[in-house]
């Protein structure tokens, strides 16, 4: 395992087959499996044997390394310059035995779940989306498990899914997000969870519409035991309005953080639930951080209770919708297509990501590629338009265009 040799999810012999092998006593063997048992490096399935696992993992993926003098369009980051600034709060001392939720930051947040049409009788606070994600699917679900994702999706849930050793089983996307038939699918092969973004998607921008929603919820309601969580990360700058399908759940939590719109630093994103599972959450989270700060959560309730700031919002969300249409307008000029429906990326589908990559970074260009997203769906590459410029984009978008466009081979 530290040399790599193995991988996650490789079958380990039988027990005797490997002993008579080894020329050990099977106790020997058996002894070792259980060890890897423990320390979580291999998984028991019953006749199906011993298998590796995907956790823990050793650490983060590295980021991609930006050479000097190239404009960075990595990642989906915010415009600091949209952020607002940060107030200095002096909320009163938490003490022990408190509630975990800051009194007028949950009745914003309430406000604000029940304007889209999501029920905020159970609230819980936690350290951001992905922190809530995987509480959330601590709550419910046991190592083996299966949870349908969307594809080319978010890599660091991917990652979290490996790390807790949960499977993984992709769900196609259009501008429009998951694909009904590929929920149906996931579900029928028997995932026990579905992880969803309704809109701002990373990386392709997609975003649901009322009709989209209310398709999916039609097939979510067939199977009201599944596990749904919405991942609203982008929340109010995502530029185009949130759908819900968690009243067709029995069990579900929409999280909605306020890293984009707010500032990443902050690391709080609020989650509403059914009552059992935000029960198992905040449960959970008094076993460990016990709460997030209430210096963090007043921050918030402060900023969000300012018109100045709701205005500040407003006006990042049409900022954002400006700069990915210009990309987006421009590509498809030039006959390119690209996925730009909202959030603070887009996605154009490619054909060879590696000679794109390189394509672009020649000419200036740092951006994503597509197999950091990717299960199963085709190549593409990620473009951050946050901070695009309109100048940047128009040049952008020819050099996209030149970079796919086939050259003739010589024929000497």
């Amino acid at each position: 395992m530290r040399e790599g040799r193995v991988a996650a999810g490789v079958a380990l012999p039988p027990v005797r087959g490997l002993a008579a092998e080894l020329r050990l006593s099977p106790v020997t063997v058996a002894a070792a499996y259980r060890e890897l048992r423990e320390k979580g490096i291999a998984r028991g399935n019953g006749r199906a044997g011993t298998r590796i696992t995907a956790a823990p993992p050793i650490g983060p993926r590295p980021a991609l390394a930006v050479p000097d003098g190239v404009r960075n369009l990595l990642v989906g980051s915010p415009d600091p310059a949209l952020l607002p600034p940060l107030p200095r709060v002096t909320p009163p001392h938490r003490l022990y035995g408190d509630a975990p939720v800051n009194p007028r930051l949950g009745r914003l947040a309430a406000e604000r779940f029940r304007a889209s049409g999501i029920d905020p009788a159970h609230l819980a606070v936690v350290g951001g989306a992905l922190d809530g994600v995987e509480r959330v699917l601590g709550a419910w679900l046991r190592p083996g498990d299966h949870v349908a994702v969307e594809d080319p999706g978010y890599p660091p849930a991917s990652d979290l899914l490996g790390a807790m050793d949960l499977r993984a089983v992709a769900m196609p996307v259009d501008e429009f997000g998951v694909r009904p038939e590929a929920l149906e699918a996931a579900l029928a092969g028997g995932c026990q969870a579905a992880l969803f973004t309704p809109r701002a998607q990373a990386p392709t921008g997609a975003a649901w519409d009322q009709a989209r929603a209310a398709r999916l919820a039609e097939v979510l309601a067939a199977r009201p035991d599944v596990l749904v969580i919405e991942d609203d990360h982008a929340g109010p700058v995502s530029g185009v309005p949130v759908y819900t399908v968690a009243g067709a759940a029995q069990r579900w939590a929409t999280i909605r953080s306020v890293s984009k719109s707010l500032g990443p630093d902050l690391r709080l994103a609020v989650l509403a639930g059914d009552a059992v599972t935000v029960s198992r959450v905040e449960g959970r989270q008094a076993l460990g951080t016990g709460w997030v700060s209430f210096l963090l959560q007043e921050t918030v309730a402060e900023l969000w209770a300012d018109p100045a700031v709701g205005q500040l919002l407003d006006r990042a969300a049409d900022a954002y919708a400006e700069r990915r249409g210009r990309l987006a307008d421009a590509l498809a000029r030039r006959g390119v297509p690209v996925l730009a429906r909202s959030g603070l990326a887009v996605w154009v589908p490619v054909r060879d990501e590696s000679a794109a990559i390189t394509a672009l970074l020649q000419r200036g260009w740092a951006v994503a590629p597509g197999e950091r997203f990717r299960i199963a769906s085709p190549p593409g590459i990620r473009i951050g338009t946050g901070t695009l410029t309109e100048p940047e984009a128009s040049r952008l978008a020819a050099d996209i265009a030149d970079s796919l466009t086939p050259r003739p081979r010589r024929s000497d």
